[in-house]
């Protein structure tokens, strides 16, 4: 398939978010669109279910970077979608929160953040978020679904331009960092153990675990004493996750840099995968394991993108047992 990974990766999220065109073929010849699905624009911020509370990541006082928004907080809903389901979209997040769904049953003290994907334009909010918290919560692991600022807050295709960006502030990296260090500062209240915080992301948000795995320093200024805990997770779990392939042998992008004491991790993808090139995995794998980072990989034949925990009949679908496999080996649960 044509394209670079970054034109690729901002068409599937734009197919998703908008529900229009899918501009698969992004070649010299230009892209192929095809009929837009039904789509229910619903003009109101998105409410987590079961009465849960966002929580803001930063005071309400603090002027934190704007995304370039065309408008209001809302969300999209378009159909078929995935596994013949709709996925619920977020455009426009200025103001980012994180969700806590409670562990069931007995309470491991794990937790997981997870991280939405979108090529960070939207959040596909239940088909990467809330859908993790029903499998993770029901293991007795704590999921926190972050609601990070989009669009624009990440290396992204930026469609005026043609091109592909790095944002000025890293707003969604700021995010996952704030998210994580609220998170250790509250965790007895989330009934959390604070060396036991992982993440979790898909695509753009799969690209997200590994930057805030590989983070040098915060990415901010502190802002209260929660910014004195460490914003690293105990370990990361990425799907699918795109912006790290630069396109050039199996070399990483230059801003995606790689530390020696980097969390385990574990990655997932597609070898069919038509918007993130497979070399994206390949390409981090081998990275953390010059670097001497514990990594597990699992590269399936089938499974196309944006598979996500929907089963089908394929078997890269059930990649949640073997994430718990692994956190068994390495001790968080």
């Amino acid at each position: 398939m044509k394209g670079t990974p970054m034109i690729r990766t901002w068409f599937l999220a734009a197919a998703m978010l908008l529900a229009m065109a899918a501009e698969a073929n992004a070649g010299a010849a230009g892209p192929s669109v095809v009929p837009k699905p039904a789509v229910a624009p619903q003009r109101a911020p998105w409410r987590p279910p079961g009465g849960l509370s966002q929580i803001p990541l930063w005071p309400a006082d603090l002027a934190i970077a704007r995304p370039e928004l065309t408008g209001p907080e809302f969300t999209s809903r378009g159909g078929p979608g995935i596994a013949g389901r709709p996925v619920t979209m977020i455009l426009n997040v200025e103001r980012p929160t994180m969700t806590v769904f409670p562990a069931k049953g007995a309470n491991t003290g794990a937790a997981v953040l997870v991280f939405p994907g979108g090529g960070y334009r939207a959040l596909a909010i239940d088909l990467e978020g809330t859908e993790v918290c029903d499998w993770l919560t029901a293991k007795g692991v704590t999921c926190v679904v972050l609601k990070y600022r989009v669009p624009g807050s990440g290396h992204y295709w930026n469609v005026a331009c043609k091109c592909a960006k790095i944002p000025e502030t890293p707003m969604a990296l700021q995010d996952a960092q704030r998210a994580m260090a609220i998170l250790r500062h509250r965790a007895a209240a989330f009934g959390v153990d604070p060396e036991r915080i992982g993440v979790l992301g898909f695509s753009a948000g799969g690209h997200l675990v590994t930057a805030v795995s590989n983070a040098e320093t915060l990415s901010y200024a502190p802002v209260d004493a929660a910014d004195r805990e460490n914003s690293r997770p105990n370990f990361g779990v990425a799907l699918y996750p795109g912006h790290l392939w630069s396109g050039k042998g199996l070399d990483l992008y230059p801003f995606n840099p790689i530390r020696k004491d980097g969390p385990p991790t574990f990655i997932v993808q597609a070898q069919d995968d038509p918007v993130d090139d497979v070399r994206h995995s390949i390409a981090y794998f081998l990275a953390l394991r010059t670097a001497g980072v514990p990594v597990e990989m699992h590269i399936y034949a089938h499974g196309g993108h944006a598979f996500a925990l929907r089963p089908t009949g394929q078997p890269i679908t059930r990649w949640p047992v073997l994430v718990e496999t692994w956190l068994h080996t390495i001790g968080i649960l």
